[in-house]
């Protein structure tokens, strides 16, 4: 009877094996592709942040380097940099435009 126990433990551990295997297997070919992704999304965030630089300071298209704008590139690379471009062609603002100074009245004058 225990022979039967002995038996099935090694089946069930040679089942393990084989699932670990695949896994590990499975890792391994989905982690080339996984990486070549990674560095291809990392290397269009650099050519976009580069390319604003060189609109801005060549070409001086006037992309101003704020937050939005530079997370934006970051996520979306080049195809960000396309959109800023096309959004200047039609006159979108990028920025918001800063409220002056002399503007800003306190809630005590309004009363």
């Amino acid at each position: 009877m225990f022979e039967f126990l002995a038996y099935s433990n090694i089946i069930v551990e040679l089942a393990i094996i084989a699932v670990i295997g695949l896994v590990v297997f499975l890792i391994f070919k989905l982690g080339k592709s996984l990486l070549r992704l990674i560095f291809g999304i990392i290397a269009n965030s650099i050519l976009g942040l580069l390319a604003i630089i060189v609109l801005d300071y060549i070409f001086n298209f006037k992309i101003p380097l704020i937050l939005p704008i530079i997370i934006a590139t970051a996520l979306f690379g080049l195809p960000a940099v396309g959109t800023f471009i096309i959004m200047r062609l039609f006159g979108v603002p990028l920025a918001i435009p800063s409220i002056p100074a002399n503007a800003i009245v306190s809630a005590n004058a309004l009363i």
